[in-house]
């Protein structure tokens, strides 16, 4: 099992558009996250391939738990700091927990696993939490143990 944390605002995996080059005729694929969505992917690069270390990619079936915090919007404190009863408990905004979670995975590819395609389980999570962060685990699928209730207890 792997661990590790990277800071900073979580930036959303962009739409992917394929086409073809009329000069050479290659079919070439842009997303549209971005320099803030590049800067974010090489930071979790970075903390994916640190956390590695001398590791061989996995080529097998993974678990893949990713928490998100976000900064809560000032509008959400009183003037003491303290949150309001009537601010959400949790995250509704754009971007979508899905997204945030298709740049990491982007990420990992060729770092951490051959293919994000070896991800069996995923647990994704979006909470209010200062830093700004996300929090990745990944194990083999043979070891993981359930985490649905520990996750939810995490971020609690």
């Amino acid at each position: 099992m792997i661990a590790f944390t990277v800071f900073g605002e979580a930036k959303p995996g962009g739409s992917k558009r394929a086409f073809q080059n009329p000069h050479t005729g290659r079919i070439a694929v842009v997303d549209s996250s971005g320099k803030a969505g590049k800067d974010w992917r090489r930071a979790v690069t970075e903390a994916a391939a640190e956390a590695m270390g001398n590791r061989a990619l996995y080529r097998e079936a993974l678990v893949v738990s990713m928490i998100f915090y976000r900064p809560r919007p000032k509008a959400h404190l009183r003037t003491n700091g303290e949150v309001r009863p009537s601010a959400p408990r949790d995250p509704i905004t754009r971007p979508d927990v899905l997204k945030l979670a298709r740049l990491c995975e982007d990420a990992l590819t060729g770092i951490v696993y051959h293919d994000d395609s070896c991800i069996v389980s995923e647990h994704l999570y979006k909470c209010y939490g200062e830093p700004a962060r996300v929090y990745v685990s990944i194990d083999t699928a043979a070891n993981a143990k359930p985490i649905h209730s520990s996750l939810r207890a995490a971020v609690a």
